[in-house]
């Protein structure tokens, strides 16, 4: 049975905590120079796409829905994420997802290396399985679905 999106205490917890997740990855010590050229954010371009969890996801939809936006933008460069505008912008950088903020871009310095940040990422599959998700989905995956279902009315 799906759970529905964040609309209720138990659920907003659960996006607090992605949240702070993120507020706690932002702390880190570890140099990045991310000057948003995008082309981590051209998944055919790098061949890598970001997995997302249920509460990474329902923090983009959430962010997406506030923007008035019910559906995924068709991108505006083929094989790019939904979320990358025509200017260069992401749509719902602040909720953007782990995967985006770790940097796998080479660009901005490569990859945290697991280690520095497992402890985050456990975090975040505690709050999958709170949210009763089914575990780690490509970014364009998890976001198609829970849009889908918010569409039909299952959330």
């Amino acid at each position: 049975m799906p759970a529905k999106l964040p609309n209720h205490d138990a659920d907003e917890a659960s996006l607090d905590e992605v949240r702070a997740v993120y507020a706690d990855l932002a702390k880190r010590p570890v140099q990045r120079d991310c000057i948003r050229r995008t082309e981590c954010c051209q998944f055919k371009l790098t061949g890598v796409m970001p997995l997302v969890t249920k509460g990474e996801v329902a923090l983009m939809v959430k962010a997406l829905r506030a923007g008035g936006r019910t559906e995924l933008p068709t991108p505006k460069i083929e094989g790019a994420c939904p979320m990358l505008l025509a200017n260069g912008k992401c749509l719902t950088y602040e909720a953007r997802p782990f995967g985006c903020r770790t940097h796998f871009c080479e660009a901005a310095g490569g990859p945290y290396s697991r280690k520095e940040v497992i402890d985050l990422i456990r975090r975040l599959e505690s709050v999958d399985t709170d949210l009763q998700g089914e575990g780690p989905h490509k970014l364009d995956v998890g976001l198609k679905r829970m849009l889908r279902e918010l569409k039909e009315g299952r959330r």
